[in-house]
């Protein structure tokens, strides 16, 4: 009998082990490291986050923008989540410059959007590249998880590729995506119905992101 097709290739047997044990933990998160981090911080900025704001980072992997976000922000301010709690640790021990300003209990495995241990006052949250390898009803899941959990959450970025129909589609940045295995694409029509459906005010940022990811940010709608 044929094996069924993966949701997502993160979730190959013993990937994230293989990886880590190769040293590609910058690798397996998309690569263009120092150049991904610094637009996902200067997004966050550009949307209102400030040092003094807590931050969820949602499939944070190696802490590619917690390298940037925990000196930005006041000492243990920043939350990460990862279905792999080794690559987060892989990341804190390599990568952090000040280890003391993250403590690694606020880097959480969590592969469900249940955010279990993550505190309640988180004021912006952020998950990049996260559903462009994960189907549809993720999306809607983490949205409507945030939306019933963090009162006080200003703004949830994230990116997904778009497109209609079953593809394959090439995206701007040359990657081929799918409607129905990552990478995936969606309807931004769709997405954003999902952010309305949620609770949430949402709308595309013209910001050029790599690969042609499309940056969406929503606001409780209030």
């Amino acid at each position: 009998m044929a094996r069924a097709a993966l949701r997502s290739p993160y979730e190959a047997p013993g990937f994230y082990a293989a990886a880590l044990a190769c040293g590609r933990h910058r690798d397996i998160v998309g690569g263009r490291w120092d150049e991904t981090g610094r637009l996902q911080l200067a997004a966050l900025r550009a949307e209102g986050m400030a040092p003094r704001h807590r931050l969820l980072d949602i499939g944070c992997g190696a802490l590619r923008l917690g390298v940037k976000a925990v000196p930005f922000l006041d000492p243990g301010h920043y939350w990460g989540t990862d279905a792999s709690r080794a690559l987060m640790l892989r990341g804190w021990e390599t990568e952090l410059a000040d280890r003391a300003r993250l403590p690694p209990a606020q880097l959480v495995e969590d592969s469900g959007f249940a955010f279990p241990g993550v505190p309640d006052d988180i004021d912006f949250a952020i998950a990049f590249a996260v559903f462009t390898h994960l189907p549809a009803p993720a999306l809607e899941r983490c949205l409507a998880a945030l939306r019933a959990r963090f009162a006080r959450l200003q703004a949830f970025l994230f990116t997904v590729f778009a497109g209609d129909g079953p593809g394959p589609l090439r995206q701007r940045d040359g990657v081929v995506t799918h409607g129905g295995r990552p990478p995936y694409h969606r309807p931004l029509a769709e997405v954003l119905g999902a952010a309305r459906a949620a609770g949430f005010a949402a709308g595309v940022r013209d910001t050029v992101l790599p690969r042609g990811q499309v940056l969406v940010v929503a606001r409780p709608a209030r």
